[in-house]
C-alpha cells in the first residue's frame, strides 16, 4: 500500500501525509495528558514524585516499549538513523541540554508544550515559539551557528556502535522492550496512586505511542522508495523552523515528515481543546512577564540546536532508540530545569527573583 501511495503521490506527499497522521495523534494526546517535562522537573524538584511526573513517565517508557519492540520485531531498523550514524556532540549534549533546561523553566512549556499551547489560544507560547524558531535557525545556518559548532566540537563521539547505548552495554532490544514495559506497568501504578485520571493515562502513552509510530512510518517508507529518505520521528526545533522559513520565502516548501508533523500537533490540540472547552485566549500580565518568557525562547531555541533536539526530539525520539547523545542531552535538561526553578524560588530582598 506504501508504494502504491509513493506512485500516485510522491514520496514527500507520502511523508508529510504520515507526518500529519503522527501530528494530530500527538496533538490530542499532549493536549488533554498536558504532557510537559518542564512540568516534571517542577514537580521532582519539589520534592514531590506525583501525576506531572507520572505523566512523563508513561510517554517515556511507551515510546521505549513500541520502538524497542518493533525492533526486536523486525519491524524497524534505526541503525542509519541521524541520532545513531552520524558523529555526535557530547559537550553540545551537555551545555545545550543545560540551556533548553533552564528556557522551558523562564518560558513555562518546551519546544512542544508551547506549540501545543498555542493551538488553545494561548498568545504566550505563540509569540514565544516564533522567538524560539527564529533563534533556532540562528543557530543552524545563521549568525549563531559558528558559536554552536565551536561549542558541539569541543567533545565528539563517532557514529554507530559507539553512539548506541545499548551496544555499549551489550543489550538487545528485546531486553530493552522488556525493562520498558516493566518500567510502564510500575508508572501505571505510581499514576493511579497520583489519582491521573484514567484517560490522562491512556492520553499520555498514545504521546509515546506517536512517537514509535514516527520512527515506524518514516522507516517503512524508506524502505518502499528509491530516494534516500531519513529515518526519523517527532522533532519540532527543526521542523518548526523549516515550516516558518517555507512561509515566509518565495519558494515552495519541500514536503517532509516535519512539514506535515507540526500543522498536525497545531490541528490534533486545536480540536482537543475545542472538544473540552479549553481553548482561551491568554495574554502576558504581572505574573507572566514578558521578558522571562523571550529569554527561555532564546535559551531554548540555540540549546535545542546545540544539543541535537528538543524535550521530544531528543528526551522521547532520541531515548527510545538510546542513542548516547541523546539520553545525555535529557538528563541536562533535567538538571539546567530543576536548578533553574530552585533559583527561581529564592527570595532576594524580599521578592522571588
Amino acid at each position: 500500500m506504501v508504494e502504491t501511495l509513493i506512485d500516485r503521490f510522491g514520496d514527500g506527499a507520502v511523508l508529510m501525509m504520515a507526518g500529519a497522521v503522527v501530528g494530530v495523534l500527538f496533538g490530542v494526546a499532549a493536549q488533554h495528558s498536558r504532557f510537559c517535562l518542564r512540568a516534571a522537573t517542577v514537580e521532582l524538584s519539589e520534592g514531590q514524585v506525583g501525576p506531572r511526573l507520572s505523566i512523563w513517565f508513561l510517554a517515556f517508557s511507551a515510546a521505549v516499549l513500541c520502538v524497542q519492540g518493533a525492533i526486536s520485531l523486525g519491524f524497524l531498523d534505526v541503525s542509519e538513523a541521524r541520532q545513531l550514524a552520524a558523529t555526535g556532540s557530547l559537550s553540545g549534549a551537555v551545555i545545550g541540554g543545560l540551556l533548553f533546561g533552564a528556557g522551558m523553566i523562564l518560558a513555562r512549556g518546551c519546544v512542544s508544550r508551547l506549540l501545543v499551547l498555542s493551538a488553545t489560544g494561548n498568545l504566550r507560547a505563540i509569540l514565544t515559539g516564533l522567538v524560539l524558531t527564529l533563534v533556532a535557525q540562528a543557530a543552524l545556518r545563521g549568525v549563531l551557528a559558528p558559536l554552536r559548532e565551536g561549542l558541539a566540537g569541543l567533545w565528539l563521539i563517532d557514529g554507530g556502535a559507539a553512539r548506541s547505548l545499548l551496544a555499549q552495554l551489550g543489550v538487545s532490544s528485546t531486553a530493552a522492550a522488556i525493562c520498558a514495559a516493566i518500567a510502564l506497568i510500575l508508572t501505571v501504578v505510581l499514576a493511579v496512586a497520583s489519582r491521573l485520571p484514567v484517560t490522562r493515562m491512556i492520553a499520555a502513552g498514545c504521546v509515546g505511542v506517536a512517537v514509535g509510530l514516527g520512527w515506524i512510518f518514516t522507516y517503512t517508507i524508506a524502505q518502499s522508495s528509491f530516494e534516500v529518505i531519513a529515518v526519523s520521528s517527532i522533532t519540532f526545533t527543526g521542523p518548526s523552523t523549516d515550516t516558518l522559513m517555507g512561509l515566509v520565502n518565495a519558494t515552495r516548501l519541500p514536503l517532509s515528515f516535519g512539514v506535515g508533523l507540526v500543522p498536525g500537533v497545531f490541528a490534533g490540540a486545536a480540536l482537543m481543546a475545542l472538544a473540552s472547552g479549553e481553548a482561551r485566549i491568554e495574554r502576558f500580565g504581572p505574573d507572566t512577564p514578558m521578558e522571562r518568557y523571550l529569554i527561555g525562547a532564546v535559551l531554548m531555541g540555540f540549546g535545542s540546536m546545540l544539543a541535537g533536539g528538543c524535550a521530544v526530539g531528543a528526551g522521547l525520539s532520541g531515548g527510545s532508540i538510546f542513542a548516547v547523545t541523546a539520553w545525555v542531552a535529557l538528563l541536562f535538561m533535567w538538571v539546567g530545569a530543576m536548578l533553574t526553578h530552585r533559583l527561581l524560588q529564592v527570595r532576594v530582598s524580599g521578592y522571588r527573583v
